[in-house]
């Protein structure tokens, strides 16, 4: 019925020096997709510059090493920089990319004020530079399709976003995801509130409510039970998270619309089936691809063909702001027990 191109998309001839800084554990799935697909990784920066070591050993052999990104942004064969730290020292890293003339790949959460990030998406267009953010979960094929299938008009005006994930978090026990009070809305949901932006394409939420709570039987120190309703205009949408399901998790997803209907359903979110349903019939695309690590590549080539055209990426950061605007609106509905209106709130 549908031909989506729901894969990850590489620029037509664009390969730039790519230069990575940090490069702690989620690097690996980066640099594998990367390495997958040709592009050109030419340095790696890292406080410690064993982990750049280890990266470069594993995936780049003749790739540079240092500890000092100021070295990395001064090379001139480096155009594009993946910046991968953790969120609280990330802005002035991206920053100082932009003010070097560099394209840039932000690592999600993009920033944890609004404000900052909207200074840092001002920076970029100021600098004629671009600016996107690795929200790899828009590149999971049962997610990609259906947001594919969404932007081609062929779902008509949708009505309803709803998604369920049943699984066990447990692994965070004594981690440093224990001291994340909002473990559930702000680490793990992201990519879920993103889908949802990305699903009623940039449409405003008029409001949020969320709740989150201990499951009596979780040996995790911070909830693991969350939910969110959020209002459109003509639309609505929910998540519900149950992080403390030792037996049959089970990770759904239902969009509908005005002229057609898709949902997947599967174990996880890297095993799903996927069902579209129009008035021409109803099909389930047998997908190939998993989220990780493809959607890595999905960001970063995203990233590259939005240069090679001379246009905004879809990922952009102007528009992970409203995603991340839904986060903290849900995070601060579940302190208060109140209705928050997206934007009103702008630091985590």
């Amino acid at each position: 019925m549908f031909d989506i191109p729901y894969l990850p998309q590489d620029p037509k001839t664009y390969r730039p020096g790519i230069g990575l800084i940090g490069c702690g554990n989620i690097t690996r799935e980066h640099l594998l997709a990367y390495k997958s697909a040709g592009y050109r990784v030419l340095a790696m920066c890292d406080v410690d510059i064993s982990r750049a070591e280890k990266r470069r050993r594993e995936f780049y052999p003749e790739a540079a090493v240092m500890t000092d990104p100021a070295k990395l942004l001064a090379r001139d064969d480096i155009e594009v920089v993946d910046v991968t730290t953790h969120p609280p020292i990330r802005p002035p890293l991206i920053e100082a990319a932009l003010r070097a003339g560099k394209h840039v790949l932000s690592q999600k959460p993009f920033v944890l004020d609004l404000d900052v990030g909207q200074r840092l998406v001002d920076l970029a267009a100021d600098r004629g530079r671009k600016l996107a953010v690795n929200q790899n979960g828009r590149w999971a094929p049962h997610w990609s399709y259906i947001r594919e299938a969404i932007t081609r008009g062929m779902l008509g005006s949708i009505s309803g976003v709803h998604l369920a994930v049943h699984w066990d978090h447990g692994w965070t026990i004594g981690t440093e995801f224990e001291k994340v009070r909002h473990l559930i809305l702000y680490d793990y949901a992201i990519h879920w509130f993103d889908i949802v932006n990305c699903f009623l394409r940039d449409r405003p939420a008029k409001r949020v409510f969320a709740s989150f709570e201990f499951s009596r039987m979780q040996a995790v120190k911070v909830p693991l039970l969350a939910q969110a309703l959020m209002e459109f205009d003509g639309a609505q949408a929910s998540l519900a998270f149950d992080a403390d399901t030792p037996y049959g998790s089970q990770n759904r997803t239902y969009v509908a619309g005005s002229l057609g209907s898709a949902w997947s359903v599967g174990p996880s979110d890297r095993v799903q089936k996927l069902t579209v349903a129009t008035r021409d019939g109803t099909i389930e695309p047998a997908l190939t691809g998993s989220w990780f690590p493809d959607g890595f590549h999905g960001t970063m080539g995203e990233l590259l063909c939005a240069i090679e055209e001379n246009r905004e990426p879809t990922n952009s950061a102007a528009n992970n702001l409203q995603s991340l605007a839904l986060c903290f609106a849900a995070i601060a509905s579940a302190e208060t027990h109140q209705p928050v209106v997206p934007g009103t709130v702008r630091k985590l």
